[in-house]
C-alpha cells in the first residue's frame, strides 16, 4: 500500500508502507500542492506552483505526461474514478477537465471568480465539484461535456 507525501519544495515522495522503504521522484520546479493516486494505484498525479500537472507511472517511476494549460498555480488535481479523466483547479480561477490518453484539455470551466482550492469527482464520474476562495461550491456535469 502506498501513501502520498509532499516533501520539500520540489520533490514528490511516497512510502511503501509494507516494508517501510521510500522512493523519491523529482517532479517539479516549484512547491507541490496536490498528489493523487489512480484508484488502481498504477498512476500518481501531481500538481504544482510551476503550473504543471504530472502523471507518473508508479511501477517504473517514469513520467507519462506533463499537462500544461493553467496560467497560475495548480492547487488541486484528481483522477476520475476510472482514471480516464483528470480534473484540476488553479489560482487562475478555472477547473480543467483533461483526457489522460490524449494528454489534452477537454473543457475549461470558468465558473469561479477566485482561486480554486479543491475539486472532487463524484464516485460515478458524472460530475466534478469544486470549491473556491469566492466561497462558492460549483458542481459541473462531466457527462454533458463528454457527451454521455
Amino acid at each position: 500500500m502506498m501513501t502520498p507525501f509532499v516533501y520539500g519544495l520540489t520533490v514528490c515522495k511516497y512510502y511503501l508502507i509494507s516494508n517501510g522503504s521510500s522512493q523519491t521522484v523529482k517532479a517539479h520546479t516549484a512547491p507541490v500542492r496536490s498528489v493523487d493516486f489512480s484508484f488502481d494505484g498504477r498512476l500518481l498525479l501531481t500538481g504544482s506552483n510551476d503550473k504543471i500537472i504530472k502523471v507518473i507511472n508508479v511501477n517504473d517511476k517514469k513520467f507519462q505526461s506533463s499537462l500544461l494549460s493553467h496560467t497560475n498555480w495548480v492547487k488541486c488535481a484528481r483522477f476520475s474514478p476510472d482514471a480516464r479523466l483528470i480534473g484540476s483547479g488553479s489560482d487562475d480561477h478555472t477547473v480543467k477537465l483533461w483526457d489522460v490518453a490524449q494528454k489534452s484539455v477537454i473543457h475549461t470551466f470558468i465558473d469561479h471568480q477566485q482561486d480554486v482550492n479543491t475539486i472532487r469527482f463524484h464516485p460515478d464520474g458524472t460530475c466534478i465539484a469544486s470549491g473556491s476562495v469566492d466561497k462558492k461550491i460549483k458542481v459541473s456535469f462531466v457527462n454533458l461535456v463528454m457527451g454521455y
